[in-house]
């Protein structure tokens, strides 16, 4: 599928597009509290839009490990002021990054266009407002929850589990009424997996083009790289950046990162070389 719709506005999937993570929390794995302040976050909206992101994911809780919950009224007033003016300032698509039936309402009433849930649409309410809402969502796979997600995850074949997950939830949401084409599938990197598990997953991604939906690839300065090199949170990006570009030669239409012109830059180069005739 190359393209997703939202009323009268289309995201063009024919070419990998970026998706920037803006996180309005205090603390989230990688920018926990550098966006809280709501000026800091209109100002790093505004550069991931000039540095290219097509989609900016605005999060107002955690997901991390061990992370603390956060009420439906402290997310919503965390996420609906960003929300309205970056739909006001910017032609860009925004993705909410939520679990909960009332933010994910006020989300889109406040000009949300996609729906980024972590729990893929298993919380109380959460499908059958998203069905209500009729816009994209993203369903990510998770193993257990956020808080005990590491906690000895185990699998009997990780991408023949993570398909059976993706189909059970993509006939709940049909049945619920939500389109096929509005459907976005995230492996979820990270969430109830092990080293070898990541990597294994990044190896067969291509495996989830068989459901013919776009794949979303969430990579950007998770555990993986640091387990596997040594690397502290900040000093992760050229190994996201090359995750990615194995994660986009996958299938992924869709990267989630914190670093946008980086990653942009990554995906000029590998289209320049894939379609250097056409270009140049």
């Amino acid at each position: 599928m190359s393209k997703l719709i939202c009323g009268s506005t289309t995201l063009d999937l024919s070419s990998p597009v970026v998706m920037g993570i803006l996180n309005v929390t205090p603390d989230s794995f990688s920018d926990g509290g550098e966006y809280s302040s709501y000026m800091v976050a209109c100002q790093q909206a505004d550069l991931m839009v000039a540095q290219g992101a097509k989609i900016i994911d605005i999060g107002g809780e955690s997901t991390r490990p061990g992370a603390k919950d956060v009420s439906a009224e402290e997310e919503i007033e965390r996420v609906i002021p960003l929300i309205e003016y970056v739909g006001k300032t910017h032609d860009v698509w925004i993705s909410i990054d939520t679990s909960k039936a009332v933010v994910m309402e006020a989300a889109v009433n406040a000009g949300a266009h996609l729906i980024n849930d972590v729990r893929a649409l298993q919380e109380p309410d959460a499908l059958e407002t998203a069905a209500k809402l009729n816009v994209p969502v993203c369903l990510m796979h998770m193993q257990g929850q956020p808080r005990t997600m590491q906690d000895s995850p185990e699998y009997k074949d990780v991408i023949a589990d993570i398909s059976e997950f993706f189909n059970e939830r993509i006939n709940a949401c049909l049945q619920a009424g939500i389109k096929r084409e509005h459907i976005v599938l995230d492996p979820g990197f990270g969430f109830g997996k092990t080293l070898s598990h990541n990597y294994e997953l990044l190896h067969r991604m291509n495996e989830f083009e068989a459901f013919k939906l776009p794949i979303l690839a969430g990579l950007s300065r998770k555990s993986m790289f640091g387990q596997l090199l040594g690397r502290e949170v900040s000093q992760r990006l050229s190994a996201t950046l090359a995750g990615n570009m194995l994660a986009i030669q996958a299938g992924a239409k869709i990267v989630r990162v914190h670093d946008v012109q980086e990653t942009c830059d990554t995906i000029a180069v590998m289209q320049a070389a894939n379609d250097f005739k056409n270009l140049f």
